[in-house]
């Protein structure tokens, strides 16, 4: 799911935990995750929204948020931010912050 300046907010605050991925089409090491990002979203389907927001889009939030290097990964419960992972990470380690949240 694709998130934005103008619906974050309703999103992040919804019942399910939240994960995004703020990401740019040119950025590589977004494109290294990205598969792994999408794989999770399934897996993760009934339990965790994932999401992504194309930081050349929407500048409001990731000045919020100081998402200063991509791709950063926020997890928000209850609307709070509570974790965050910058760069090419690798998939356990966003399935150990995603399961956190459970």
């Amino acid at each position: 799911m694709n998130i934005s300046d103008s619906n974050f907010e309703d999103i992040i605050t919804g019942e399910l935990p939240v994960m995004v991925d703020f990401w740019a089409p040119w950025c590589g090491p977004c494109r290294m995750i990205s598969p792994v990002v999408e794989e999770l979203s399934d897996e993760y389907q009934d339990n965790v929204l994932i999401c992504k927001c194309n930081v050349d889009d929407n500048d409001e939030v990731p000045l919020k948020y100081a998402v200063r290097n991509i791709p950063t990964l926020l997890f928000f419960k209850g609307g709070e931010l509570v974790d965050r992972l910058v760069g090419a990470v690798s998939k356990q380690d966003i399935v150990n912050k995603l399961n956190s949240l459970l």
